[in-house]
């Protein structure tokens, strides 16, 4: 009660924050009279003039309200778009490295022009960060005109394109892309062997279009970049004919928990072979499966050690069977490839695919070709990945419900922009149907009603496969509608630009088609662009006019039968998502309303508070058809939701907790790799590490406090093995403490070293120490991340014995990480040491017993040192 006097009192944080910015916009707004007058030359000055205070000790926050002045005419004069106060205020927020929070329809767009111009003066790069490659290219194309005028230039990074077109597009003041484009750039960057192959420069400043769906959705899924792994194709099909023949044990159908079947007492053998929990996205075989599955294999004990692999491809094809759906979870294209459907936007995430196996389980089930198994080469999160730039803002128009997590993950604080006019849509209560065909049967007459007084409507889906189903009743009742699901991406901003027509019917998977404004009566642009192909095309302008007088008639209809309706057929698992569906319909004070159809039979009600409302519904007696609308109904959808989403914060959070640990190392192997990139002559660095090897083995082999008992012989036998050096006097080492005969041993290699590079020339040398080091780098790296793969899938057992699997992920990657610098080090010197520059004759011959060792590794290696292949570079 007190907070909220003083609320009442002081207003709220976000209140005093819009108050304290609006006196900004005031000074930006006095700014207006005084450049209207500029010529256009005098203007576009003003970037050089800028340019200029900068450079003489000036900051970004100093020039602030001048820029975002010029910005503002310039963008009256180019695009004949005039930023709303509000949206000043949402630019100044972005320029603070904050989150924007502004509704759908205020023009996000536009608002992100003034921060991306402001913080595109250091010449430093900007990076806008949209959703997919079409809205880049639409929002650089549209704004490209803006920041040229103002003589910034401006580039998109699309799916693609050339190392070259990248390099030159980062180069640019402004760039464009996906985050995925960006982060794999990233990655790809850090693989290269030439400091010329990099196309990024520095991470400057960033700001993330729909924020909440790259930062917050997307971030359950890290980035990976892999190579072909052994081929284990045959094991997924095997696998999954085996899981074929395995039945569900139906009485999971009936609880909530497989941990609850053990208190009811009912033999394995009454079960199926396997118990389905759907809550915990789990699968446990029964012991009757177990036994199935061993005869059918013909196997003495599944559980064996040897069997683990088979296990997990068994796990796999189970899951790919019992949790992951066609239409829902992923499409099966006419190509025959499996394609993940995005759970939050319902678009199809090309080029993604499922780790551990599971993808190539859902292909066998499909009975499509297997790919195979890939080998993880270089992964990061997006989490890591955004939070490397130096300044980091987001926009959306639903970011608040995850207000804790962008501070608790980005540092990223959440300031909600008032609209520029009220919002008036009426958001009506949820509908609760008993069944699923109830409901369907009562969405279908809604729509009806809907499109026959002629009021346009926006039908929310939650998948394609129950977006194709209404679809089809649709059209057994000759409604005419469109459909955009993850199946239609290409067309999607076409379809929804034109949601808001007069009768217009539409059908959207999880809000896909995000990122273009629904205008009431239909866009014009859109129109004119379906019979023109360009703006530039000089029957443009008379077309778009046209099309704009019917737009404005239609708009009028529409606006007298009350605006946009926004039906959802289902809640979502996030109450973003409902918003966002929400959000779609009374944009810049137009009319609209809002309606969310449910079952008790919808997932979210069938597994996390159906009781409650059957209970209702019984109670009542409703007849058949009659839908129960209740607070206390809203009240618990919203309870559930809550808790699934704090379950997904605590997935995105605890991949970010292991995810850290590999950020440290990644970060010290990318440095380390960079530096020596850079540099041209890496003797000292070679030597630096043939010296911290010599000493790690000297300690090693004498360990013992007795010099008698000091492992002499090990020592020698291993630097005969891999520096072909030989010790000439026997009881040397006796004269030495372990330090000094560490240096005499060091000063003997380095004496070798020297010859060598006189024997091959220094030129030679240089480039071989490079190529070497880099070789052995990125191996080992490749290998030290597979270890890593394996360690997560195991770390979780450790729970069992009551220890933090987060805690004994660092100790033992650190352990596993420090292993793998000393054999880095280990191996980059053994081999220059052993390599032999031959005559081309020789050369030639050398390829040929290279390869010939390969096949059979007891020949004798190539590298001139007499040992066979294994014991030598083979080990």
């Amino acid at each position: 009660m007190i907070n909220a006097l003083l609320k009442k009192i002081f207003g709220t944080k976000n209140d005093r924050e819009i108050k304290a910015l609006s006196k900004v916009v005031e000074k930006i707004n006095a700014l207006e009279p005084e450049y209207e007058k500029l010529s256009d030359d005098e203007l576009k000055d003003k970037t050089r003039i800028f340019k200029e205070r900068l450079a003489n000790g000036e900051t970004l926050d100093d020039i602030l309200v001048e820029a975002f002045a010029v910005v503002r005419e310039a963008s009256k004069r180019v695009l004949g778009l005039r930023h709303y106060d509000v949206q000043l205020i949402g630019g100044i927020v972005l320029h603070q490295g904050k989150i924007t929070e502004m509704k759908t329809g205020e023009g996000k767009t536009l608002v992100a022009t003034c921060p991306v111009y402001l913080n595109a003066l250091t010449g430093r790069g900007v990076h806008v960060i949209t959703v997919n490659d079409y809205l880049a290219k639409r929002d650089r194309d549209q704004m490209s005109r803006l920041y040229g005028f103002l003589g910034l230039s401006s580039a998109a990074i699309l799916n693609g394109l050339s190392t070259q077109v990248r390099k030159e597009a980062y180069s640019s003041d402004i760039t464009y892309g996906t985050n995925s484009e960006f982060g794999f750039d990233y990655l790809r960057d850090n693989m290269v062997s030439n400091l010329n192959d990099k196309v990024q420069r520095k991470l400057n400043y960033c700001i993330v279009d729909e924020v909440d769906s790259i930062l917050i959705d997307e971030a359950r899924t890290p980035l990976i970049i892999s190579g072909a792994a052994e081929d284990r194709v045959k094991w997924y099909q095997i696998s999954f004919q085996v899981v074929s023949m395995l039945t569900r044990s139906f009485e999971t159908e009936k609880i909530k928990n497989i941990k609850e079947k053990k208190a009811m007492n009912i033999p394995d053998e009454k079960w199926g072979d396997y118990e389905v929990d759907e809550k915990a996205r789990n699968i446990v075989l029964t012991e009757k499966g177990v036994k199935k599955i061993e005869k059918l294999l013909k196997l003495e004990n599944l559980y064996s050690p040897e069997h683990v692999e088979l296990t997990h491809y068994l796990n796999q094809a189970l899951k790919a069977k019992e949790l992951f759906k066609r239409d829902r979870d992923y499409l099966l294209k006419d190509t025959g490839e499996v394609v993940i459907i995005d759970e939050f936007t319902g678009r199809a995430m090309e080029g993604r695919r499922y780790s551990d196996g599971l993808h190539q389980a859902i292909e066998a089930k499909e009975g499509v070709n297997i790919a195979s198994e890939n080998q993880t080469l270089a992964t990061i999160t997006l989490q890591n990945y955004f939070r490397m730039y130096e300044k980091l803002a987001g926009m959306t128009g639903t970011a608040e419900t995850e207000a804790t997590e962008f501070v608790h993950t980005y540092g990223l604080q959440v300031v909600v922009i008032p609209t520029n006019l009220p919002v008036i849509r009426k958001d009506h209560a949820d509908l609760v149907y008993k069944t699923r065909k109830e409901k369907i049967n009562a969405i279908v007459d809604r729509i009806e009603k809907l499109y026959e007084k002629g009021q346009p409507v926006l039908v929310g889906t939650i998948s394609i496969k129950s977006s194709e189903e209404l679809s089809e009743i649709l059209k057994a009742r000759k409604i005419p509608h469109n459909v955009l699901n993850a199946k239609f991406h290409a067309k999607e901003a076409e379809i929804v630009a034109q949601a808001g027509r007069f009768k217009a019917v539409t059908i959207a998977t999880n809000m896909a088609g995000r990122g273009t404004d629904i205008m009431l009566g239909g866009n014009p642009e859109f129109m004119a662009l379906s019979e023109v192909n360009s703006r530039d095309d000089e029957k443009f302008k008379e077309v778009f006019e046209k099309y704009q007088a019917q737009c404005l008639a239609e708009k009028e209809k529409v606006l007298a039968l009350g605006g946009l309706f926004i039906l959802g057929t289902e809640r979502h698992e996030s109450r973003r998502i409902d918003n966002q569906l929400r959000g779609r319909s009374g944009r810049q004070g137009d009319p609209g309303e809002s309606e969310f159809y449910l079952s008790l039979e919808d997932d979210l009600m069938r597994l996390f508070g159906s009781e409650r409302v059957m209970l209702w519904m019984d109670k009542l007696k409703l007849p058949e058809g009659e839908p129960i609308t209740h607070k206390m109904i809203n009240s618990a959808i919203e309870k559930a939701q809550k808790k699934i989403e704090a379950r997904n914060f605590g997935i995105r959070k605890n991949l970010l907790e292991f995810d850290d640990v590999m950020n440290k190392q990644r970060s010290a192997i990318y440095e380390s790799r960079n530096s020596a990139l850079a540099i041209d002559n890496l003797k000292d660095k070679i030597l630096e590490m043939l010296k911290e090897n010599i000493s790690l083995k000297v300690f090693e082999k004498f360990s013992e406090e007795m010099k008698e008992d000091w492992d002499i012989d090990g020592l020698n036998e291993y630097l005969d093995d891999y520096y072909g050096y030989e010790e000439t006097e026997e009881k040397e080492y006796l004269k030495h403490t372990r330090e000094s005969y560490a240096e005499r041993i060091y000063a003997k290699l380095a004496e070798k070293y020297e010859e060598k590079e006189k024997e091959i020339g220094s030129d030679f040398m240089r480039k071989l120490e490079k190529y070497i080091l880099f070789e052995v780098v990125d191996n080992r790296w490749r290998e030290h991340l597979k270890a890593l793969d394996g360690l997560r899938e195991s770390i979780y057992l450790r729970a069992y014995g009551q220890r933090d699997p987060v805690v004994e992920y660092k100790l033992i990657s650190g352990q596993i990480f420090e292993q793998m610098i000393k054999t880095i080090q280990e191996q980059a010197t053994s081999f220059l040491f052993k390599v032999v520059v031959r005559n081309e004759e020789e050369k030639s011959e050398v390829e040929t017993i290279s390869e010939n060792n390969k096949k059979n590794p007891e020949g004798t290696c190539s590298c001139g040192s007499g040992k066979p292949y294994e014991k030598c570079c083979g080990r």
